[in-house]
């Protein structure tokens, strides 16, 4: 009789195993390298990050990354924990263990990301482009072609955050075919509390200019 899996991945989960153990071959010697040369440098704190973030249902993990974000390193840094399970490649932001936004319950239907829909919206010009916005529409929403649109814009999101601090042109707006994909966000409700936007600080002196 042949031995079968009680339990099949879901097809997430599975794309998480076989692209992520995928990515962390490819990223290994430059990650090798990257801690070569950090441990050149003898930093005081050690070289990596470690602190507790919310899961999958609430369940804290240690989450360790290298210690430079130069190319972005600290992310690639984290594919164990995706291989691990404590991550997925999309997902909402890991948050910090006691946060009030992680404390969310629909954040805790799914695991944390190393990207996710509002890092790839985050400078588009569309409306409404508010970080626990768009991470709720991603919880809501999300199947496994959404997961691979917002993988395939995660470079150019990170192109236009780079152009953005040094400014040659002016990023191409989201076409047609990129809001068909990464959804379309409706306006936020007035009364949550991530849409009150704080009333505007009077300058002092601008009276006297008057």
């Amino acid at each position: 009789m042949m031995w079968r899996p009680q339990h099949r991945p879901e097809p997430k989960r599975l794309l998480d195993l076989t692209l992520g153990s995928a990515l962390l071959v490819l990223a290994a010697p430059l990650l090798t390298a990257a801690v070569l040369v950090l441990a050149l440098s003898r930093p005081a704190d050690g070289l990596f990050l470690r602190d507790y973030r919310t899961g999958l249902n609430g369940r804290p993990f240690i989450l360790s990354s290298l210690r430079t974000r130069r190319f972005r390193l600290d992310l690639l840094s984290r594919l164990p924990h995706v291989v691990r399970g404590d991550l997925s490649l999309v997902g909402p932001a890991p948050l910090k263990v006691g946060s009030a936004a992680g404390a969310a319950p629909w954040r805790q239907l799914v695991r944390p990301g190393l990207t996710g829909l509002a890092q790839v919206r985050r400078h588009s010009t569309l409306p409404w482009d508010e970080t626990p916005l768009l991470d709720q529409h991603y919880v809501e929403h999300h199947w496994i072609g959404l997961d691979l649109a917002i993988l395939a814009h995660t470079l150019p999101a990170l192109y236009k955050a780079r152009a953005r601090r040094h400014p040659r042109r002016l990023p191409r707006p989201y076409s047609r075919a990129d809001t068909y994909w990464l959804g379309t966000v409706r306006r936020p409700d007035p009364g949550l509390p991530h849409a009150r936007r704080p009333a505007a600080v009077p300058v002092k002196g601008a009276a006297r200019a008057r």
